[in-house]
């Protein structure tokens, strides 16, 4: 039967680094937000107020798989509740645990968290992959251990497959919208000489772990003079409240090999960046932006397309553009992905209860889809 020891400090997470990782490349489309390396940024930067429930799932002596968890109050319509989740906080879509037993991590899991003490009031795991990695996993290791799973969707995103060549994918886009992209090319084009950068290090294991400040900066100075620099949500590239956490994040993601920074110039000027996490061919687009001065030329356009097709002769064939902004990915995307949450209510817990009352009457008489469009920290 599998063990499982808890860890509830980021310091102590320090000696599982090696084995995290091994297991991290061999977990099923993994991203570099079920890293230790993210997991340690985001806690330095958004830790306080929460707990953190980390499980290290084991079996004969061997670790099989880890379920990061943790708990953070959050407001809700009827009062402060206790929430059991994922660390990710809708920076990503999806999230899972880490290995490639997920069956058995999971029902580890849910049996430990069903016999130990319960600091939370709702058991929230949200970013499910219900369509694709999960497969009713976690349905039926929470439902296996006496949890009474509610599913609802949780957040809507825009995916770009790539076949096996880019002619196919180009040609299956709408003709008018291939001439449109044509024609901003020549605007563009028309306002000086384009450049295309595109950095993308191996990581600090293969002796390429250059974070390219520079880089960044131009991001970032392109997101300030766009639209991001007044958004009130604080989370853009450039907000204040994140700033500092998504420069340790870009170090921390450049160590490992999984940083994808995408820059578009004009005669050596930067006017659209485009900001990607990537791992094993799959590609996270976090932010992205372009210099307004340069709207006449549709540098965010030009740049869509060269990343697509550079990042096709790479290699690369899953693009996750995230939530929101749908029209200006509308002629990219193949597919949408829906994440989803699944949800145990506490039995003797009022405001739990409270809650599970108040989706059944949105399941029931309601919308209950939550399409998020920005991340909030």
């Amino acid at each position: 039967m599998a063990e499982v020891t808890e860890i509830r400090s980021i310091e102590e997470l320090a000696s599982y680094r090696l084995v995290w990782q091994s297991l991290l490349l061999r977990t099923r489309d993994a991203t570099f937000f079920q890293s230790l390396d993210w997991l340690e940024a985001y806690w330095r930067h958004f830790g306080e107020g929460k707990q953190l429930r980390v499980l290290i799932v084991a079996s004969a002596g061997e670790t099989i798989g880890i379920v990061p968890l943790v708990v953070v109050t959050e407001p809700t319509r009827v009062g402060p509740v206790r929430f059991l989740t994922y660390p990710l906080q809708d920076w990503g879509s999806f999230y899972g645990p880490i290995g490639p037993n997920s069956t058995a991590a999971l029902l580890a899991a849910m049996r430990h968290l069903r016999e130990t003490p319960r600091d939370w009031d709702v058991l929230d795991l949200r970013w499910v992959d219900c369509d694709r990695t999960d497969r009713g996993r976690t349905q039926r290791a929470m439902t296996q251990v006496g949890f009474r799973p509610h599913l609802q969707p949780w957040m809507r995103g825009s995916v770009v497959g790539l076949p096996e060549t880019w002619n196919e994918y180009w040609k299956a886009r709408p003709r008018r919208w291939r001439e449109n992209v044509r024609r901003c090319r020549r605007r563009l084009g028309g306002l000086g000489k384009v450049t295309y950068v595109r950095y993308r290090p191996d990581g600090i294991a293969y002796g390429d772990a250059d974070p390219r400040w520079d880089l960044f900066e131009a991001c970032l100075t392109i997101a300030r003079k766009s639209w991001q620099s007044e958004s009130a949500t604080g989370n853009t590239l450039c907000s204040p409240e994140v700033e500092d956490f998504l420069r340790d994040a870009h170090e921390a993601a450049v160590r490992a090999g999984a940083v994808d920074l995408n820059l578009v110039m004009v005669d050596g000027r930067p006017v659209a960046f485009a900001y990607n996490y990537h791992t094993n061919g799959r590609v996270f687009g976090l932010r992205k932006g372009y210099d307004p001065e340069f709207r006449s030329g549709s540098p965010g356009v030009v740049l869509d397309h060269l990343m697509l097709e550079d990042g096709h002769a790479r290699g690369d064939r899953h693009y996750d553009l995230g939530v929101g902004a749908i029209e200006s990915k509308r002629y990219w995307i193949t597919a949408e992905a829906t994440s989803y949450r699944m949800t145990h209510f506490r039995g003797n817990v009022a405001r739990a209860q409270a809650l599970r009352l108040k989706r059944w009457y949105q399941d029931r008489f309601g919308n209950t889809e939550k399409l998020v469009t920005a991340r909030s920290a």
